[in-house]
This record gives C-alpha cells, sequence and structure tokens, in this order.
C-alpha cells in the first residue's frame, strides 16, 4: 500500500481491508495512526462527534494496518509443495 496518495485519501487507504500495507512504509503508518489520535483529542475537545466517530474508524483500520505488519514474517519463505506423481488409468475390462 502506498500512503504517497493525496492527504484526503489517506484515511481512505487506511480503512480500505483489501490494501496490503508496505513494510517500507511502517514509520508513515505510525505517523498517521499518530495524527488520528491527535485530531480525536481534538474533535471530542470540540465537541464534533460524527468527526470523532469517523477518525476512530480510521484509526481502527491504521492500527490493523500496522498489526498485519507486525504478523508478517520477516522474510519470505520458500514452501516444498512435492512432486507431482502421474498414476496410470487402470482399465476394467482387461
Amino acid at each position: 500500500m502506498s500512503f504517497q496518495a493525496h492527504p484526503w485519501f489517506r484515511e481512505a487507504c487506511v480503512r480500505c481491508s483489501l490494501l496490503r500495507p508496505d513494510p517500507e512504509l511502517r514509520a508513515r503508518l505510525v505517523e498517521i495512526r499518530e495524527n488520528l489520535i491527535a485530531r480525536i483529542v481534538e474533535a471530542k475537545r470540540e465537541g464534533w462527534l460524527g468527526e470523532v466517530e469517523g477518525l476512530q474508524v480510521s484509526l481502527a483500520g491504521a492500527e490493523e494496518k500496522l498489526a498485519q505488519l507486525d504478523r508478517k514474517p520477516a522474510g519470505r519463505s520458500v514452501v516444498d509443495l512435492g512432486i507431482p506423481t502421474i498414476v496410470a488409468p487402470t482399465v476394467p475390462w482387461t
């Protein structure tokens, strides 16, 4: 996932469950999360309840993206699927 999009759309990026975060952009995702927390505090202080709700949805998305990054293994590993075997068909009438 790239967080280089226009700032208006960055919350949409963290809300989208289909987009997978880029591990190289983890620091940017942390920055977005911290900004969302500050905006929630401000919105609560100002009484902007609708804004608080939307920001909390975005915050949950950002935290989920960070959790996805933390769950991913550090490196990719190779999985041995084995070599398929071909079994000759049996003919029942012979």
